[in-house]
């Protein structure tokens, strides 16, 4: 099995176990060997910061990308960060630590840099960027609580305690009253849900909440409503001109949607849905996506592999692709799961391979309960960015502008 394999194995048997992010959770503090008392961080240290406003650090990189057209014609777009954002955004990364132990060090090693490069350093663009290192459960940590029959617990512990103490640190000391929007994937957004529930849900810092990202997890709602299930007074965004709302989603390819045993999408609770917001077209029906992919097929993984983007091949000069026109998402539902259901549309006559990476396989097959995890936030970044940057314009224009929650 490849390492790609391995890692989704793993982290597969894992989120079956963290649940959804809801406030049915049972997930409890760990206890035993592995729970030593461990000292707070001090986040006061720019070295406890992946990204800070201002420095050369893991979102100050290289986000130039190859627009491919249809015809198969090359340009190439440029990027800049705004040092002058009206907001902030606040990250956390998903499971990718290749530490040994059950948690990761605070340093930064090649993995939570690719992370960061995969998911975040574009929002600079429309906000200042602020995401800490935190000591979550490793790529180790889930293969030992698997091997024992157990389960880790991605939304307690010192990941959680490192993540509540850096927002609070940044609540104190780097905030002062500006709006923030809360970026998470996998690991990171069970956390953030978390943290939402014990820190912003129905409290007065509620107000500076632009929007939550809460990317490759299970938000619940009840049916037919936008808030009570996950959070008691934070809803869904359903337009780009709101704010102080949540947008979620865990995404399948039309061709692949969720089985029985998917790992996202799906509620035990038969009052609650799973929450899905299509950021191509949040006010419901379908959309196109605005991916930016690596140009070598890299995801959060950090595996990479050699692969054409036309035919006949031709070198790409940049670290990213875009392709406009060759991919469409909408928000879906079968009898399993509630889904972002994502399109590609092949043509013959376009130069464009007619597919995108993203799924883990093992032996050739693709692992279906997996969906397109991998790549949840490549696929929809430029329509994600474009809705932050809406977003902060309401915000600071007016304040929280919201619809009235169902």
């Amino acid at each position: 099995m490849s390492t790609l394999c391995r890692i989704g194995a793993v982290i597969v048997a894992v989120l079956w176990g963290a649940g959804t992010a809801s406030p049915q959770s049972t997930a409890a503090p760990q206890s035993g060997a592995g729970a030593a008392v461990q000292q707070p961080n001090d986040y006061s240290k720019d070295a406890s910061w992946l990204c800070r406003p201002g420095r050369h650090d893991a979102c100050d990189v290289d986000l130039r990308t190859t627009v491919v057209a249809a015809d198969g014609a090359f340009t190439q777009e440029t990027w800049t960060a705004d040092p002058k954002a009206p907001i902030d955004c606040f990250y956390v990364y998903p499971t990718v630590s290749t530490d040994p132990d059950e948690h990761s060090d605070m340093t930064a090693d090649a993995a939570e840099l690719n992370v960061v490069h995969q998911q975040f350093a574009r929002f600079a663009s429309t906000c200042r960027p602020y995401a800490p290192l935190y000591r979550q459960v490793t790529l180790a940590g889930l293969r030992r609580a698997m091997a024992g029959g157990g389960r880790a617990v991605l939304d307690r512990g010192p990941g959680y305690d490192d993540v509540r103490d850096a927002w609070r640190q940044y609540l104190e000391h780097d905030n002062q009253g500006r709006g923030v929007v809360l970026v998470g994937h996998s690991q990171g957004s069970y956390i953030l849900a978390e943290l939402m529930r014990q820190e912003i849900d129905g409290k007065p810092v509620q107000t500076r909440l632009v929007s939550a990202i809460l990317l490759g997890t299970t938000v619940a709602v009840p049916r037919g409503k936008d808030v009570g299930g996950a959070f008691q007074h934070i809803p869904l965004c359903h337009t780009m001109s709101q704010t102080g709302c949540v947008i979620t989603f865990a995404s399948f390819r039309s061709t692949v949607p969720p089985p029985a045993n998917t790992l996202f999408g799906h509620v035990t609770d038969s009052n609650m849905v799973a929450a899905c917001t299509n950021p191509a077209a949040l006010d419901g029906g379908s959309g196109e996506l605005h991916a930016y992919l690596s140009a070598t097929s890299r995801t959060i993984t950090g595996t990479s592999q050699s692969r054409p983007w036309v035919v006949p091949d031709r070198p790409v000069a940049t670290p990213w692709v875009s392709v406009p026109g060759l991919l469409t998402a909408r928000c879906a539902s079968n009898e399993h799961a509630t889904y972002l259901e994502v399109t590609v549309h092949g043509n013959p006559s376009d130069p464009r391979l007619d597919d995108i990476t993203g799924d883990i396989a093992a032996n050739g097959q693709v692992l279906a309960n997996w969906g397109l995890h991998l790549i949840d936030v490549n696929l929809a970044m430029g329509n994600l960015v474009d809705i932050v940057r809406q977003q902060a314009k309401n915000y600071v224009a007016g304040g929280p502008t919201r619809r009235p929650a169902r």
